[in-house]
Formats: C-alpha cells, structure tokens, sequence
C-alpha cells in the first residue's frame, strides 16, 4: 500500500521535483502540496497521510512541528534539508520529526531513510552521554560498554558506541573482534559528505541493537580527527541511533570538551585505589561546574569502592565536595569477562556490580523519556 504524502515546500522547483520523484513510484501517492507548514496542518486531515515532507530549513516548520505530531501521531514526518546540518536536526528531532533526509532524494532513499528511522527506537532525540575520567584505569570503557548492552536490552533501541580515545580506544577487544574497517577517522573525515543513511555502516554491529564506531587502529592516526568533525559525528549518530555512548580518552582536551559540551550527561568515572583519586575528581567536577549547565548534566561515578556502604558514599562525597551520583562495587569476575572479550556473549547478572549498572541504566532511560 503506497504511502499518502503531503509536501511543504516553499522552492517552487525543489517542489517540482520531489512531487515529479515520488508520483514516478507505486509506493507514494501525493495527496497534497503547501508552501507553508501552517496552511498545511488544518486541511492535512482530509487527507490521512501517513508521510509528510517539512522543509525544516524554515522555522515556522520546525515551530509546526509538536502540533503536527499531535494531529497525526502515526505518521512519518521528514524534515527536508538542502545540506545537513546537525543542529536543525537535532530541533527538528525534538520537535517530534521521524528524522531529516537530504534533497532531492530518490523515492529508494525515502524508503531506505523510513527503514533507518523506524528501527532507531522512539520518536525521540537521542540521549548523547560521555564518560570521562582524571586519569585511566578507571573502569570508563568497561562502564560504557556494559551500559550499551543493557540500555539495548532494556528498551530495544538502538545504541551506539564511540570509541573517542583516539590513540588508546580499546572497545574492538572487549567484545572480541578484530579492528573495523572503519573507524572514527574515516567517520571525521567523511562526515561533510555523509547522511544518516551513508553513515550507519561505519558502524559494526556488537550485539542486536548495539553497534561500534571504532578507535583509530594506530595512534598517530588520531592526529587526523578534528574535534569540530568528531563532534558532527556523534551528533549524526543520534539520528541513527536512540543513545549515543561515547568513550573519552582521560584528560582535558579539545576533543572531550567538544564532546562533552554537546553531551546530556558526562559521568566522570574514578576508580578509588589511593586517595589521590579523590583530588583529582575534585578538579574535575570544579572544572565542569564552572561551565554553564556543569553541575546539572555531570555527574562522579566511583568504581571499585570497598566497602561498597552508604557510610563509605557520603565519606567519597564529603572529600569531593560533590554528591556521589553513582558507586559500584569491585567485581573481579567481571573484570574477568571484560579482558577477555566475552563482553557481548553474557554478563554474569548475580553480582552486585551488575545490580548497581543495571539501576544506573533504569536512571539513563528514564530520564529520555
């Protein structure tokens, strides 16, 4: 059964064209065609389409967007681009669109970018969170990646993972598979010729619902990363995907402060071993909160902590100065599973460590809702 479409278009011959492109193939019928979103939304009904084409370019598409999503819950809504840019599809994705597709595009790659949006997870914008920590060995990549499987498991959306530490990113070995062809390098330097649909195979699949964007395979090819490109990529992934992990290499640098910048929440992730952990998280959370929304989107994650008590939380808490946002206990048969590689073929769920990810996952999820 073709698709019913209505077409906002203000380029007369950019609207020529898309209604000449879908009338062309037996999957779309035109019902009807308006310059402008406003004069669209009441005599739309008339119609019931289930697909429309918005040029987001013009602002009063993306204002229009919350009321056509009211109006007409079950239909794809596409917002129309003349060149991708990140930030209106990210407004437009938290106006209610399905996502956003480049034109002109040929009936196959409407089709193709339905697929990708459908499967992506609930009309929602993606939940882009980092993890960054003072110094390594911190339990950051092993955080990221248990966290990915558990959120795809829990909502069954699409996760992604990004391995940002570009001279030492490791997550290819925690889950035991060779080094992608594609890595972020590729990923940062095509990004400009890219769209969502081009850019989901950089990806490789992990588990259902969980994908990798790989670590350069050597480390001086992380000279050749932008921190601008880098974060156009990551906010391209949120169209294709429903969460965004992204591993941070440790340290201040333009690239995790880019990163960070645009995520919805930054976990800075510390391991207590000695002490000096203690400070150095301390200078971390200071050096976030001076930022403009800091102290609402970071939050101190301490691993490792022996003894694992509410007591030992509030000791963490008062050297930091910070609340302890979230503590997870020492777990060697984890560990254990994580240097192996056995990431992806199950997590031993009777462990206190696996409780306390899990409950921080329920957190990561209810608060996209």
């Amino acid at each position: 059964m073709a698709y019913r479409v209505i077409v906002v278009e203000n380029n007369p011959n950019m609207l020529d064209e898309i209604v000449n492109t879908l009338r062309r193939s037996p999957d779309f019928e035109v019902a009807s065609t308006y310059k402008h979103a406003n004069a669209a939304i009441n005599p739309a009904g008339m119609f019931h389409p289930d697909l429309f084409f918005l040029n987001v370019e013009d602002e009063e598409s993306i204002e229009a967007l919350p009321d056509f999503v009211e109006r007409f819950p079950g239909a794809y809504i596409l917002g129309t681009l003349n060149q991708w840019d990140p930030f209106i599809a990210q407004k437009s994705m938290e106006g209610g669109a399905t996502g956003c597709i480049l034109k002109p595009f040929t009936a196959h790659e409407v089709l193709e970018y339905i697929q990708l949006y459908s499967i992506r997870g609930e009309r929602k914008p993606a939940r882009l969170i980092s993890f960054f920590s003072p110094k390594g060995r911190a339990g950051r990549t092993t955080l990221a990646a248990i966290l990915a499987l558990l959120i795809a498991e829990k909502t069954g959306e699409r996760v992604a993972l990004i391995d940002a530490d570009l001279q030492f990113g490791d997550l290819p070995m925690f889950f035991d598979i060779e080094q992608p062809k594609r890595t972020v390098v590729d990923a940062t330097q095509d990004i400009k010729l890219l769209t969502p649909v081009t850019f989901a195979p950089y990806f490789y699949p992990i588990k259902e619902g969980v994908e990798l964007l790989s670590s350069p395979e050597r480390p001086e090819y992380a000279e050749l990363v932008a921190p601008e490109s880098l974060t156009e990529v990551v906010m391209m992934a949120g169209n294709v995907f429903r969460y965004v992990l992204v591993d941070l290499p440790s340290g201040f640098n333009p690239v995790t402060l880019n990163v960070c910048r645009i995520s919805n929440v930054v976990f800075v992730t510390t391991m207590i071993n000695s002490g000096f952990e203690v400070k150095h998280a301390k200078k971390t959370m200071e050096m976030f909160d001076s930022q403009a929304d800091g102290r609402r989107k970071v939050h101190a994650v301490f691993t490792r902590v022996n003894p694992f008590t509410e007591e030992n939380r509030q000791k963490i808490a008062d050297q930091l100065g910070y609340p302890v946002d979230v503590m997870i206990p020492n777990e060697y048969r984890m560990i254990s599973v994580a240097n192996s590689g056995r990431l992806a073929q199950g997590l031993p769920r009777d462990t206190l460590l696996m409780k306390s990810i899990s409950e921080m996952a329920d957190k990561i999820i209810d608060a996209s809702k």
